[in-house]
C-alpha cells in the first residue's frame, strides 16, 4: 500500500515511511492511495467473526507486506486487550464505550497499534524515533500509555495550560522513563501548529520526528475497528444504522468513513461538534474557515481548525452535494450538553460525560430525519475523567477505577512554554 499527500498527489510513500514521518515535507496528510472494497461475504458473516480476524481483514491492505501476517495479528491482538460494549440508552440509540482500555479513553486503540507498528520497524535499529504530540485532552494520556518503555521511541507531549482536565494531566506528567510533557501557554490549535511547524524544520531532521496524533495514520487507521465491532453487534436488527461521533480533530468520524469505503453498511454520519463549529459552518455555507478554538465543558473537542477534515473532504470530492448525502453536522451548547447528561441520566441511568452527551444530542437530531433507524454515539472517555463536570451536573459521586487510581498519588512533571523558538530549543 502507497500514501500520497493530500497537498501533492504524486508524492508517495510506503507504510513505514508515512509511520515514521507522520506528516508529509509539504505539511500535507498522507492518505491511502487506494481502498478496496471487502468482499460481501465478510459483512454476512461477520457476527460469527472474533474482534481481531475482523480487525486483520479491515487492516490489511493498508499495512501490505510490510509487517509480516503472524507480526501485524500479535500486534492486534495486544492492541484489543479490552471491550467495546454497546449499552443500550433508549429503544433506538445505543452508545458504543471505547473506554475501557488503560487510559480509559478511545484513544488507546490507535496508541497501542502504532506504538507497535512503531517498534516492529525500529526492531534492528540504534537511532532513536522522536514522537511528538499535541493534546487537547486525551491523546496525550493514551500515547504516554502506549508508548511507555517502548524501544527507541522518545514521546514528548504538548498541551494547553489549565485546559485539560487534572486526570488527563496526571495520566500524561506522571509516567516519566521515555514520555516528557510539555506545558503551553496557550490552546491546542497553537499547541498543534508548533507540532506541525517542528516536522518541518530543517534543524530538527536529525531528531527522526514523528506524530501519534490521528494526523499519523497508524493512529488514525485503527479507529475505523469500533464501526466494525459495532455493525457486528446492531446487524441483527436489520434496521439503517446512523452513526454520531463527537467532533474535535475529526479522526474518529474519518476513520468511520473510511470503513464505509471498504463497504461496512454505514447509512449516515453526524459530526457532533460543541460550540467549535467550523464544520457546520462549512457544511451551512460551503466555505472552510478555520477558527480560534473556544474552552467549552467537552475539552478534548476544542478544536477550531480539525487537521482531519481535509482527508474527509478528500473522500467527498469536496464537494457539498457528496457530503450532504451521508454526512451532517451539528453544534451543540455547553447548557444544551449539560441538559442532555441530565435527561440521559434520569431516562435510563446512564451516566455520560460531555463528549458523549454532545454525540447522543447529535444523534436525536439525526434520527428525526431517519425515523424507522437505529443508531449509536461513540462515548470516548471514562465520566471519570471529568467529574469535575459530571459529578455536579449529575448530583451523583463517581466511583475512582483503578487505572486512575494508580496515577492520582503521583507527581505531575512537566516543562512550561511560551514559544515555537522553546520548543525548538527543548527539543535540540
Amino acid at each position: 500500500m502507497n500514501y500520497y499527500s493530500l497537498n501533492n498527489k504524486t508524492h508517495y510513500v510506503s507504510f513505514q515511511e508515512a509511520v515514521i514521518k507522520g506528516l508529509a515535507p509539504d505539511r500535507g496528510l498522507y492518505f491511502p492511495a487506494t481502498l478496496s472494497t471487502l468482499p460481501q461475504s465478510f459483512f454476512d458473516n461477520i457476527q460469527n467473526l472474533s474482534n481481531e480476524t475482523i480487525t486483520f481483514e479491515a487492516i490489511k491492505q493498508f499495512v501490505g507486506d510490510e509487517i509480516p501476517e503472524m507480526e501485524l495479528k500479535q500486534i492486534l491482538k495486544e492492541t484489543l486487550c479490552f471491550d467495546f460494549p454497546l449499552v443500550k440508552i433508549e429503544d433506538n440509540i445505543y452508545s458504543l464505550e471505547l473506554f475501557h482500555g488503560p487510559t480509559m479513553a478511545f484513544k488507546d486503540v490507535g496508541a497501542r497499534f502504532m506504538s507497535r507498528c512503531l517498534a516492529y520497524f525500529n526492531r534492528d535499529k540504534d537511532h532513536k524515533n522522536t514522537v511528538l504530540v499535541a493534546t487537547s485532552g486525551d491523546t496525550g494520556g493514551a500515547v504516554a500509555s502506549g508508548f511507555l518503555g517502548v524501544k527507541g521511541v522518545e514521546v514528548i507531549i504538548l498541551y494547553p495550560s489549565g485546559k485539560v482536565s487534572d486526570i488527563q494531566e496526571r495520566q500524561l506528567t506522571t509516567l516519566g522513563q521515555n514520555i516528557t510533557a510539555l506545558e503551553v501557554d496557550g490552546v491546542f490549535d497553537d499547541c498543534q501548529d508548533m507540532v506541525k511547524k517542528a516536522f518541518l524544520d530543517a534543524d530538527l531532521q536529525h531528531k527522526n520526528l514523528t506524530s501519534a496524533n490521528s494526523i499519523n495514520i497508524a493512529r488514525w487507521l485503527p479507529q475505523m475497528f469500533y464501526f466494525f465491532f459495532a455493525y457486528k453487534e446492531l446487524k441483527k436488527h436489520n434496521k439503517p444504522l446512523i452513526v454520531s461521533c463527537p467532533s474535535g480533530n475529526f479522526g474518529n468520524i474519518c476513520a468511520g468513513i473510511i470503513a464505509k469505503k471498504l463497504g461496512l453498511p454505514l447509512t449516515h454520519f453526524v459530526a457532533a461538534t460543541n460550540a467549535n463549529d467550523t464544520v457546520p459552518q462549512f457544511l451551512e455555507k460551503g466555505i472552510y474557515e478555520a477558527k480560534p478554538s473556544v474552552a467549552t465543558i467537552s475539552n478534548a473537542m476544542d478544536v477550531g481548525n480539525p487537521s482531519n477534515f481535509v482527508r474527509i473532504q478528500e473522500m467527498y470530492n469536496n464537494d457539498l452535494n457528496e457530503f450532504n448525502k451521508d454526512f451532517s453536522s451539528y453544534t451543540f451548547t455547553d447548557e444544551a450538553t449539560k441538559e442532555a447528561m441530565q435527561s440521559i441520566y434520569n431516562h435510563s441511568g446512564y451516566i455520560a460525560e460531555p463528549h458523549g452527551a454532545v454525540g447522543y444530542l447529535g444523534l436525536k437530531k439525526e434520527l428525526k430525519n431517519y425515523p424507522d433507524s437505529i443508531g449509536f454515539f461513540l462515548e470516548t472517555a471514562h465520566p471519570i475523567k471529568f467529574l469535575d463536570i459530571v459529578e455536579p451536573v449529575l448530583k451523583v459521586q463517581l466511583p475512582i477505577p483503578t487505572q486512575i487510581e494508580s496515577v492520582l498519588g503521583k507527581e505531575k512533571i512537566s516543562f512550561k512554554i511560551k514559544t515555537y523558538e522553546e520548543l525548538k530549543d527543548f527539543l535540540k
